[in-house]
């Protein structure tokens, strides 16, 4: 298993943050984004504990090429305009566990919210505060899905003229992570865990991603370890820390547990060698 606390970076990763201590280079500014972690039971009779939906970015992307990821993405600003279409915990609830403003606590859930509907096809809203979309796989629903990922639609129009109600009830904050400071594209990224509404299917819609899968918070974590499979480290860790949980439920009631701690991981020069840590 990995030991995040102090990783050996290699190749551009490791050029990219010897140059930027070496030159004393400004960090860009990190933006806000989202990621959810979408999760399923697995099949009746199958042990193992949850599912969770993961995608591999494509190799010709900007950030994070070729690593699998949840889905997710930046915080649009349009995406602060949706509190009519609200239910659920109010943003300052989700605010206090992430260590933000209600405006940007509300930005997020947003934006996770979105992001997840345009890169999984899942979308976590209702016409009312108890029930929740159902098939969202059909031709009108694909149109305003590609509308969205092309920013032709903005979110809140979107919840307006279908009637939804964002449903953030459906959402736990589980993590906040800030891309190191090395990087020439940074985020600071709210975490949040959420189950497969029922009814629902996820699809491999984006063009971000080559390739999409449910898998055992545990099998990617091994996979990981063998070298299978690259992850950076936040969705490392967020998938080790789901292996104690035997169910969805487990997860969801968790989350109000645990401790969430702004964490931006930084860069230790030995020499020619740079090590990526976590503290």
């Amino acid at each position: 298993m990995r030991d995040l606390k102090s990783e050996l970076m290699t190749g551009r990763m490791a050029a990219t943050a010897l140059e930027h201590v070496r030159s004393g280079r400004t960090p860009v500014e990190a933006r806000p984004a989202s990621t959810v972690i979408l999760l399923r039971d697995a099949p009746a009779g199958m042990a193992g504990g949850p599912e969770v939906y993961l995608l591999r970015r494509q190799r010709t992307m900007a950030f994070a090429a070729g690593m699998t990821v949840f889905p997710g993405g930046r915080v649009d600003p349009a995406d602060s305009a949706i509190a009519g279409s609200w239910s659920g915990p109010p943003p300052e609830d989700f605010a206090a566990r992430l260590g933000c403003s209600a405006e940007l606590a509300a930005a997020y859930v947003a934006a996770a919210v979105r992001e997840t509907f345009e890169e999984s096809g899942v979308l976590l809203a209702g016409p009312s505060s108890e029930t929740v979309v159902g098939d969202t796989t059909g031709a009108d629903w694909e149109a305003d899905r590609v509308a969205l990922e092309a920013g032709q639609l903005t979110f809140a129009d979107f919840l307006q003229r279908r009637g939804l109600l964002l449903r953030a009830d459906l959402l736990r904050a589980w993590a906040h992570w800030i891309t190191p400071e090395f990087e020439p594209k940074r985020y600071d990224t709210a975490f949040f865990v959420a189950a497969l509404p029922a009814g629902q299917l996820t699809r491999d819609v984006t063009s971000e991603s080559d390739q999409v899968a449910w898998v055992r918070p545990g099998a990617a974590v091994a996979a990981v370890d063998a070298g299978e499979t690259l992850m950076l480290p936040p969705t490392y860790l967020c998938c080790r820390d789901l292996t104690q949980y035997d169910d969805v439920a487990a997860v969801l009631a968790g989350a109000g547990d645990r401790e969430i701690r702004t964490i931006m991981p930084t860069v230790r020069i030995d020499g020619d060698q740079a090590y990526l840590e976590t503290t």
